[in-house]
């Protein structure tokens, strides 16, 4: 059997010059066992989800519910389940530990340091990242290369370490005119936060509309001086952080 890399990259180079339903129907021919995609219900996911069931391709789509959405998040989950006719499975946090964290640093303490936010997106996020995993071969995202440096070198397909499975991102060469293009062509439902200057958009608390000028993800956790700007569920982890998410799954 070729490794993971090899595999990865085998797929990336098929994905090149492929329109988005390819890329999607090529990944999942190619992947020995569940592929999972989530989605967060941007312009990208949305016309990924919209390639996955116009298609219906044998990709499970899940989203993280990490309980501080916006309202206009969940009128968009809603009507993209209605546009579609079908249910999208959702994953929350884990009580008791949500109620630990919340004990701990209080209901908004992310805003306090770097740390403190990173916990709460291990425990909203990360957490319910490996278990919507547990058990895939292949992981859809919506990644894009021009979304932000840290992530300009996003292939098409990578070995995730992490996770133990391929990491396929069908949109890294796509921009964000190519996303809002694809998702007006086909009358997808999306999220109305995007008409108001939101180019990316995660929990209410930690979003904000980017001004003119400034990067796409600048909105996210803007009170920070990181030119990152990752919650953890695109990282690419140390030996050690891989580890430890293995016992988790």
């Amino acid at each position: 059997m070729p490794s993971s890399v090899t595999l990865a990259e085998d797929l990336s180079s098929a994905l090149q010059s492929a329109p988005l339903p390819r890329r999607l129907s090529e990944a999942r021919a190619r992947l020995d066992g569940p592929v999972v995609f989530t989605t967060s219900f941007g312009l990208e996911d949305q016309a990924i989800t919209h390639a996955i069931f116009a298609n219906d391709l044998d990709i499970h789509v899940v989203t993280l519910d990490t309980g501080r959405l916006f309202p206009e998040t969940y009128d968009v989950w809603a009507a993209t389940e209605e546009f579609f006719g079908r249910r999208i499975a959702a994953l929350s946090p884990n009580r008791d530990v949500l109620e630990a964290l919340i004990a701990d640093q209080g209901i908004n303490g992310f805003y306090r340091s770097i740390e403190a936010r990173k916990a709460c997106c291990q425990v909203r996020k990360v957490e319910l990242l490996a278990r919507a995993l547990t058990g895939a071969a292949g992981w859809i995202t919506g990644l894009r290369a021009g979304q932000s440096t840290n992530r300009r070198e996003t292939p098409l397909a990578e070995a995730d370490p992490a996770y133990a499975l391929i990491k396929v991102n069908p949109l890294a060469d796509w921009n964000a005119s190519d996303a809002a293009q694809y998702v007006s062509d086909n009358r997808v439902p999306y999220n109305v936060l995007h008409d108001r200057g939101f180019p990316s958009i995660g929990c209410a608390p930690c979003t904000r509309a980017v001004r003119v000028g400034e990067p796409e993800r600048a909105g996210r956790w803007w009170w920070e001086n990181d030119a990152k700007k990752e919650c953890g569920l695109h990282l690419h982890p140390s030996p050690q952080e891989a580890a430890r998410l293995q016992e988790v799954l």
